[in-house]
């Protein structure tokens, strides 16, 4: 670890880098097709040998979040893709949709160390985590990657935001982690309040698009802001450095940017699909597609950084999107139809308030009472684990286009 990088591996020459990650996913390949019944099945006619550059990973077939939710139905809990037993994980998660997932025992299992480093996080820091740590992965990564680098954490989590922004007025952390909105919800609350928080001066945040209005309005409070892009089966994809132009792929994973519902590579700058490669012994997940959308930046970071950069979050390749750092699917919008025999037909719309995601149902129905609405509304909470309002509306008035979810918000 030097003053300006965590490690030499992020100034290594494009060539040496793919050299030895060649070789390192030829034997992750090799690794699968032994310990995971799964990979053994998808990978079993591919002899690693054969791999004689990065490139040729795009023969290899193309691992499906959708298709890994039905495979843990039919397999649970993870479908045939863990190279351990589940109880030789550390923790087990469960995300919606469902979906599993597992950390090793690792320190920094999802290696975020490096990403809270590249934000400005040294060892000896506290770090104010406002992560989810109940079930979900979140909040348990940026915990581990926190004490990996040395400091100390507070396990915040979610909500509670008087008891949270009192905590930061006393103990005094220098960072936060957590998802993009939050942020504001604790200093405005602190102020609200008149606590003072001005211990915080930098943080990451992930689950979400950190909007540049939103970075701008924390730099001038005092906070610096930087992005990662982490999911919980595969830990860090991507972070951004104190350069801010994109986001720099991590060490411990493969991406490739392909022509979305394919596995074809898309020239740089065309906006594709994103699948990850992740070199993790326990959960070796091989050309895994995200459903995101980014693009390909060309040249190389100036902050010295060597890896590919990508452009960021843009939006998902499928229906599926991220609300408040949650992924909400079509099928659970489905579920809450089933729930409630009046309405024929949903469409949930994912807007931005101010700084904020909020979600509307709009449901047709076919009859309805009093309170339907707000029991609409609960079931969308029960499922989705997000609230959001519900507006009532007449048979025939939702377009029919087939689209379940309609993301309105603007990542440019």
């Amino acid at each position: 670890m030097s003053q300006e990088h965590f490690d030499t591996l992020e100034t290594r020459s494009p060539e040496q880098r793919a050299a030895e990650q060649l070789e390192a996913l030829r034997g992750q390949i090799a690794h699968a097709k032994q310990t995971a019944p799964g990979y053994g099945k998808l990978l079993g006619a591919i002899d690693p040998g054969d791999l004689t550059s990065l490139g040729d990973i795009a023969k290899l077939p193309v691992t499906r979040k959708n298709d890994l939710m039905h495979l843990q139905g039919a397999e649970p809990p993870f479908g045939g893709f863990a190279a351990i037993a589940p109880g030789e994980a550390g923790r087990i998660f469960t995300s919606p949709g469902p979906i599993y997932e597992l950390e090793g025992r690792e320190s920094d299992h999802g290696r975020v160390a490096r990403a809270l480093f590249a934000a400005g996080f040294r060892p000896g820091e506290i770090m104010h985590n406002s992560f989810a740590y109940h079930l979900t992965p979140g909040g348990w990564i940026l915990d581990a990657g926190a004490r990996a680098l040395g400091c100390a954490v507070v396990p915040a989590g979610t909500g509670n935001s008087e008891q949270q922004a009192r905590a930061i007025s006393q103990i005094r952390p220098a960072g936060y982690t957590g998802t993009p909105d939050f942020l504001k919800v604790l200093l405005d609350k602190a102020k609200e309040l008149d606590l003072d928080v001005s211990s915080l001066s930098r943080g990451l945040v992930s689950g979400g698009a950190l909007f540049p209005s939103l970075r701008q309005e924390y730099l001038e409070r005092g906070v610096a802001v930087l992005q990662c892009y982490a999911t919980g089966e595969l830990g860090l994809i991507a972070y951004e450095s104190a350069a801010q132009e994109g986001l720099i792929v991590d060490e411990g994973v493969l991406v490739e940017i392909v022509r979305p519902g394919t596995g074809n590579p898309v020239p740089p700058r065309e906006v594709g699909e994103v699948l990850v490669t992740t070199f993790n012994g326990d959960y070796p997940l091989i050309r895994f597609a995200t459903g995101d959308l980014s693009a390909v930046l060309e040249g190389q970071s100036p902050c010295g950084r060597t890896n590919l950069r990508i452009k960021g979050w843009m939006g998902r390749a499928d229906q599926t999107t991220k609300v408040k750092g949650m992924f909400v699917h079509p099928e659970q919008v489905d579920e809450v139809i089933k729930r409630h025999p009046q309405v024929l037909k949903a469409r949930l719309v994912v807007a931005r308030k101010g700084e904020s995601d909020v979600m509307t149902l709009a449901c047709e129905v076919t009859s309805s009472h009093e309170h339907l609405a707000d029991e609409i509304a609960e079931t969308l909470h029960a499922v989705c684990k997000l609230k959001g309002s519900v507006e009532l509306k007449h048979a025939g008035e939702l377009p029919n286009d087939g689209k379940v979810i309609d993301d309105s918000r603007s990542y440019d």
